[in-house]
């Protein structure tokens, strides 16, 4: 459970839509059943997961899996997508051998080499390095996700992947930088039907810069390590933005499309709730 639906929980006592003890046993299902050391905190040994980080800031802990062991990795998804309340669970910059094991446990077959899994839906980009456990949210609002290059494309697919799994629709655009400028007009009238757009790009990093003086819609922007000898590996196009004349533009750590996405989708489920006056559950 996240804030949104402890929020709409509230809304719906308060409206008479629901009782005083209905509400109680979802609370009781949810936030009030915190196990472990401590109230929110569930200890592995190796590990202690915030079951509570959705309920503080509407978005749910995910494992990173960079430089983590296969087992532990599947065992720290396992633990999330068990907690009470909990949809979805998410886990990126996995392995392909990490990607192996998620698809193979959680789909019920199971090897010696890994915790025995539970059956559950899974979806998985071998590009984007990602992988997501449990019932997908609705999609309310959209981030568009635009890029320079095609080599800037495994960041931007992270981007899109997280975007999806945090709420929200999300589509690519790609290859549309600035040394072909046109490619980038063409598409002008999708980057104005966003509520929000990712921009990645390596080498200058321009494309941010040029994008923010087309459209009114908020824009993140991620530098990507791609690039020659100068661009020092994400450092030069970081600058770029960090420097661009373009007002309004947010700009991430070098190939971090998980943050751009995690940042698009809470500016974008703000928008929809403001529109809509309702609160918006995100997977938790």
């Amino acid at each position: 459970m996240d804030r949104e639906e402890v929020r709409d929980l509230l809304h719906r006592v308060s409206a008479g839509t629901s009782g005083v003890e209905e509400a109680l046993g979802e609370l009781v299902a949810g936030p009030l059943a915190g196990r472990g050391d401590g109230d929110g905190i569930k200890d592995l040994g190796f590990a202690r997961l915030d079951t509570h980080r959705a309920l503080r800031t509407g978005d749910p802990e995910v494992v990173y899996g960079a430089g983590k062991k296969t087992a532990h990795i599947v065992t720290l998804l396992q633990e999330l997508v068990r907690q009470p309340g909990r949809r979805t669970a998410l886990a990126t910059r996995l392995s392909d051998e990490a990607l192996d094991a998620v698809s193979r446990v959680f789909a019920g077959d199971a090897g010696s080499d890994v915790p025995t899994g539970v059956r559950t839906e899974v979806r998985i980009d071998r590009e984007a390095r990602c992988a997501a456990l449990g019932e997908p949210p609705s999609a309310r609002g959209r981030v568009l996700v635009v890029t320079a290059g095609t080599t800037d494309e495994p960041v931007a697919r992270e981007a899109a992947f997280v975007a999806r799994e945090f709420g929200c629709s999300a589509e690519l655009v790609r290859d549309v930088g600035v040394a072909g400028i046109h490619r980038l007009l063409a598409v002008r009238d999708r980057l104005d039907a966003a509520d929000c757009l990712v921009v990645v790009a390596g080498m200058d990093g321009a494309l941010p810069s040029v994008v923010s003086g087309l459209v009114a819609v908020p824009v993140v922007a991620v530098p990507t390590s791609v690039g020659y000898g100068a661009c020092f590996g994400g450092v030069a196009p970081l600058l770029t933005m960090l420097n661009s004349c373009g007002p309004g533009v947010l700009v991430c750590n070098i190939d971090n499309g998980f943050g751009a996405a995690v940042a698009a989708a809470r500016m974008t489920r703000r928008m929809v709730r403001r529109d809509t006056g309702r609160p918006i559950p995100v997977g938790s």
